[in-house]
């Protein structure tokens, strides 16, 4: 118990013919009278100090703003401000957009030398928060060193580390948990809260693990054929047999594109493609009259023109139960 020192509040005049002595009010009225001002000033709000104010935060792909958003919920605003036409790993915002992730109170990292842009700029180190940095030893080194575009993008070339973590669930649970942490150490007052809302999400992600182990078990040796080399953890957590080519879902496949496909069909005798978006009919048809099915399991990078990332990733589901299940 905190012991206060004795308070007098003495009104003196100068010496004179008419000097007064000094007057003393009691102590207790005086700590009366402190405590009432203290608990006055304590009652003002402080500038920065209201838990009800929201975050900024900014992320570099969609995945990582959904899982954000379900965590944070009316507690802050979440953006992404890439175009909905473009691959966010290989997207380069513009100043006005950059100045946007420089202002934010928090920027949400995806890791795995995802969006290299990053790299580039000046960005508060403070504020940045690698949602994978506790898995980091689970990375896949990518062999292929192939250059390709993604329509209106610059050419480029899949190497080094693969990137697309979230579409293995386990991983994207730890990804939603460095959320969680960040945004905590934010609003430790809230902690509790963005725990609950964490749980939720990590419920929805661990029920989409389940059910694709479920699905694949029929048949985990089936030979699969992957329109693009994104789905390396995908294949990795639920032990698929696949090979991947460089095709793009809204682009007809070349001459060459095709003779590649014929030379890997001889040593990987798929009957399905999965693609990254819904692919032309004329791929669709050239496909089928080689003994190849289409389906479509979408990453989910950028955000989808309907729906959110649950309700793809559930249509993802559905899409494999047509290969390991309703054959």
């Amino acid at each position: 118990m905190k012991h206060y020192p004795e308070l007098i509040f003495q009104v003196e005049e100068s010496k004179g013919v008419n000097g007064r002595s000094k007057i003393q009010i009691p102590n207790s009225k005086i700590i009366c009278v402190v405590y009432a001002i203290f608990a006055f000033l304590m009652a003002i709000p402080t500038a920065g100090s209201n838990a009800s104010e929201k975050l900024t935060v900014y992320t570099v792909n969609y995945p990582l703003k959904y899982f954000a958003e379900r965590i944070a919920g009316e507690h802050a605003k979440v953006e992404f401000p890439a175009p909905p036409d473009v691959d966010p790993a290989y997207w380069m915002p513009n100043a006005k957009t950059i100045a946007g992730y420089q202002q934010a109170d928090l920027i949400l990292l995806n890791g795995a030398n995802y969006a290299k842009w990053i790299s580039k700029v000046s960005l508060h180190r403070s504020k940045m928060v690698d949602t994978s940095t506790t898995f980091k030893n689970r990375y896949i080194t990518m062999k292929e060193n192939i250059t390709h575009s993604h329509g209106p993008e610059a050419a480029h070339a899949h190497e080094s580390t693969a990137f697309t973590l979230w579409i293995d669930f386990d991983l994207a649970v730890k990804q939603a948990a460095a959320i969680v942490k960040a945004l905590s150490r934010k609003k430790p007052e809230l902690k509790d809260t963005f725990q609950k809302n964490y749980t939720s999400l990590e419920k929805d992600l661990v029920t989409l693990d389940q059910e694709i182990n479920e699905i694949v078990a029929k048949n985990r040796s089936l030979p699969l054929i992957m329109s693009h080399p994104v789905y390396d953890y995908f294949a990795r957590r639920y032990k698929l047999n696949i090979k991947s080519v460089h095709w793009e879902p809204d682009e007809v496949p070349g001459a060459e594109q095709w003779i590649e496909l014929r030379g890997l069909l001889k040593e990987h005798p798929a009957k399905w493609m999965i693609w990254e978006g819904e692919p032309l009919v004329a791929s669709v048809e050239k496909l089928r009259s080689m003994g190849i099915n289409c389906i479509v399991f979408d990453p989910c990078g950028n955000v989808p023109k309907q729906g959110d990332f649950l309700s793809v990733m559930q249509e993802n589901v559905s899409n494999l139960k047509l290969i390991f299940i309703n054959q």
